[in-house]
């Protein structure tokens, strides 16, 4: 594979900002984001310079990593908040251990099976354990309920049902409807 695995850069922001936009135009994305397309392009330019900027930063709490092409392409991404106890909850269930928390996750499709995405959470769940301060007891992520080819892949990481679930923010609040699930999966630190 001749992909490079790599963090962003702030300088960066408008690739990061088009992989986003991309990403949310992906068949998938109603059950792979919790944002959508029109929101994400709405969004002023200083939003994705501070957003890109952090993600970015050495020894700061959240870490974007690109899959870069030979050619200089972006064709994957996953991104690392970490998250300590006292901390305010980004999403999902607060956390009891720090730990890093997997987002953002998206493998442009003609990319898909060819180990990019492999690559990608290698590095991320490398670069989480690799932190001495805070260090961190055990990597989560939230996959859809239905979502079950994500699913696969994580359990094929080594990532496991936590058996945590949350409620997908939105999702059931009119009557008669069904209320979608978000279901937790972690690593532990061996």
């Amino acid at each position: 594979m001749d992909y490079v695995m790599r963090s962003v850069r702030a300088e960066e922001w408008p690739l990061a900002r088009q992989l986003r936009l991309d990403a949310l135009q992906d068949p998938a994305a109603p059950v792979a984001f919790l944002d959508s397309y029109e929101a994400a392009v709405a969004r002023p330019d200083a939003f994705w310079q501070d957003r890109t900027a952090a993600a970015a930063e050495e020894g700061g709490d959240v870490r974007q990593f690109v899959a870069e092409s030979p050619e200089g392409e972006w064709v994957g991404t996953v991104t690392v908040l970490i998250e300590r106890p006292e901390d305010d909850v980004r999403f999902g269930l607060p956390a009891e251990v720090n730990q890093g928390h997997l987002v953002g996750v998206f493998v442009r499709p003609e990319v898909r099976g060819a180990g990019v995405t492999d690559a990608l959470f290698q590095v991320a769940v490398d670069w989480a354990w690799s932190l001495s301060a805070p260090r961190l007891e055990r990597v989560r992520l939230y996959v859809h309920e239905n979502n079950p080819r994500a699913a696969a892949f994580y359990r094929r990481f080594g990532f496991v049902p936590s058996g945590q679930q949350m409620p997908v923010p939105g999702s059931g609040s009119g009557p008669g409807e069904r209320r979608d699930w978000e279901l937790e999966y972690v690593i532990e630190r061996g």
